[in-house]
C-alpha cells in the first residue's frame, strides 16, 4: 500500500512538473530588444526560422558574430547562407559554422569552445522554445562563468497553451520535459561531488 501511495505521489509531482515546464514554453518570448553580448548562438534543428531570427540579431549588431552551432556536415557556407537569408558581406565576416555538434550536449561543448576562442563573456542563445530550457542548462553547465541570454523562437505547428491535444505535440512536449529533468538530475548528482 505504501510503495502504491509513494508511486501515485511521484506521478502527481511528475504531472504537476510537466504543466510547469509547457507553461514555461508556453510564456518564453523572446525580448523584444535583447541586450548587446559578445556574440550570438543558434543551435540548430528541424525549422529555419531559428537560423533567420539569429541572423537578424547579429544585423542589428547583438553580436560581434555568430556561431551556427550543429550544421550538417554536408552542407557548405553557400548552403546556409541561403537558408539564413544573410546580408552577404555580414555573413562572410561575422558567421561561424559548428559541424562537430549532434546533440544539445554537443552544441554545449561547440559554443563553449567557440566562446573561450573568441574570449567572450556574453552570448545570446537563439533556439526553439520547447528547446530553450535544456539547452540553457547544458550551455550554462559547459560554461558557467558567461552570461547567457535566452532568445526562444516558437516553433511552427506546437501549440504550447494546447499541447495535449495533439499526439505529436504531446509526446514533443513529454519526451523534452524528460530530458530536461535528466539534465536536472546529472547536474544535482553533480553538485553533490567534490568541489573543483
Amino acid at each position: 500500500m505504501k510503495g502504491a501511495a509513494a508511486l501515485l505521489i511521484a506521478a502527481l509531482v511528475w504531472a504537476v512538473g510537466l504543466l510547469a515546464f509547457s507553461g514555461r514554453v508556453e510564456r518564453s518570448v523572446p525580448a523584444a530588444e535583447p541586450p548587446v553580448a559578445d556574440g550570438v548562438v543558434v543551435l540548430t534543428g528541424a525549422s529555419n526560422i531559428r537560423l533567420e531570427a539569429a541572423t537578424r540579431l547579429l544585423e542589428a549588431g547583438k553580436g560581434k558574430r555568430l556561431l551556427i552551432s550543429g550544421v550538417n556536415r554536408e552542407a557548405t557556407r553557400d548552403d546556409v547562407l541561403n537558408v539564413t537569408k544573410a546580408v552577404k558581406p555580414i555573413y562572410d565576416c561575422c558567421v561561424d559554422l559548428g559541424f562537430t555538434a549532434a546533440d544539445t550536449i554537443g552544441n554545449a561543448a561547440e559554443t563553449a569552445e567557440w566562446a573561450r576562442a573568441k574570449d567572450y563573456d556574453s552570448l545570446i542563445v537563439v533556439t526553439a522554445d520547447y528547446h530553450m530550457p535544456r539547452s540553457m542548462l547544458e550551455l550554462h553547465a559547459a560554461m558557467p562563468g558567461i552570461r547567457l541570454y535566452a532568445y526562444p523562437v516558437a516553433t511552427e505547428g506546437l501549440d504550447a497553451r494546447h499541447w495535449w491535444k495533439k499526439g505529436s505535440t504531446a509526446r514533443r512536449m513529454t519526451v523534452e520535459y524528460c530530458k530536461y529533468l535528466a539534465i536536472l538530475a546529472r547536474e544535482a548528482f553533480l553538485k553533490l561531488g567534490p568541489k573543483g
